[in-house]
């Protein structure tokens, strides 16, 4: 199950007390104190596990603690250092202060770690006290406590190109055709409700990730449907690809899907992106809705379009900076431009 948001307890552990005690032996005239200082109790540290793709480890369990260290012995000897606890999270995760909302840590990258909580210090012991003007002192110190926060964790999933498109535009068609993710595909709205990220090979060398997520609906960005829960997992991707279904009208899915991802974040609307019109095997007007389309970034219609080819865009010398780096039409069914929409994903990201 995928499970991208939790909220859990942890604690540090508390420090080991000092210890109280004084040599006895046989033949020791001045024995004197030597009681050992406490263990430190362990830290609560956060790493990135690279297995890992989902918080559902998380589940039914929401108290997390550090040990405690252990108390001081005689013969001054020091208690044991309370275990760390280590806290294994996808990479992608955001841990949040669930009571302030403050982010206290991004683990976006694979190597990260993050000392979340430090343990208590030991306590020291008797013979810590030791002086000229008190030779057997009979107290020592307490460990001090460990630390607790109640926390909130949200994964984002890290992904070079994210799908943006309505429900059965066919992004679940595209990204398996391209990748190796299998989501599940059919002819009916909805069929994806977790994203799903996939590995896109250009050739031996060279490959990028591609997240798809779920359909995105009118009002997703006020909460409507799932927008909310999934519109989060593309604010990491460093190129959106929009897909726009072939058999309706481009034109306005791509203006009220813009409109959506503007109202979310207004990063968003400035990522770089392209735009795919799919479904071509089997649309109708295609001419008339490739240049629709370029008529909403106030592109002139060239007289030789080929919609069967990839379309560049060039700022005209007007106020638009932020235009599509390409528009292709693709079939995921008869393989239509899938090779070339492969490459232009990898330059688009290379020129990033």
């Amino acid at each position: 199950m995928f499970i991208d948001s939790a909220d859990i307890f942890v604690a540090s552990g508390n420090g080991g007390a000092g210890a109280v005690s004084f040599r006895r032996e046989k033949f020791v005239i001045q024995g004197g104190p030597d009681g050992g200082d406490g263990g430190k109790g362990g830290d609560v540290v956060l790493c990135v596990d690279n297995n890992a793709d989902t918080l559902s480890n998380f589940r039914g369990k929401k108290h997390h603690k550090a040990q405690h260290g252990a108390p001081g012995g005689a013969r001054r000897c020091t208690g044991k250092n309370g275990a760390n606890l280590i806290i294994k999270v996808p990479l992608g995760t955001q841990v949040f202060n669930y009571e302030s909302g403050e982010l206290l840590a991004d683990l976006d990258s694979p190597s990260k770690e993050v000392l979340l909580l430090k343990g208590g210090k030991g306590g020291l012991g008797n013979s810590r006290f030791k002086n000229a003007s008190n030779q057997a002192p009979t107290y020592a110190q307490k460990g001090l406590p460990g630390a607790s926060l109640h926390l909130r964790l949200e994964l984002k999933l890290i992904a070079d190109v994210g799908l943006v498109g309505y429900p059965n535009a066919g992004k679940s068609s595209l990204i398996s055709t391209l990748s190796n993710a299998r989501p599940e595909v059919a002819n009916y709205e909805f069929t994806t409700l977790t994203p799903h990220l996939g590995v896109v090979e250009v050739d031996e060398l060279r490959s990028f990730v591609m997240a798809d997520i779920p359909g995105i609906i009118d009002g997703a960005s006020q909460g409507k449907g799932l927008g909310l829960e999934f519109l989060k997992h593309i604010e990491r991707t460093k190129f959106l690809l929009f897909v726009l279904d072939g058999l309706k009208d481009p034109s306005t899915q791509y203006s009220h899907l813009a409109k959506e991802l503007a109202s979310f974040s207004a990063d968003l609307s400035t990522r770089p992106f392209g735009i795919i019109i799919s479904k071509i095997d089997v649309a109708q007007d295609l001419f008339s809705k490739f240049a629709a389309l370029l008529g909403s970034f106030a592109q002139p219609i060239p007289q030789d379009l080929d919609i069967s080819k990839p379309i560049l865009l060039e700022s005209n010398g007007a106020d638009l900076p932020h235009l599509p780096h390409f528009i292709l039409g693709v079939s995921s069914v008869a393989h239509t431009n899938i090779k070339s929409l492969t490459f232009l994903l990898h330059k688009a990201l290379q020129d990033i």
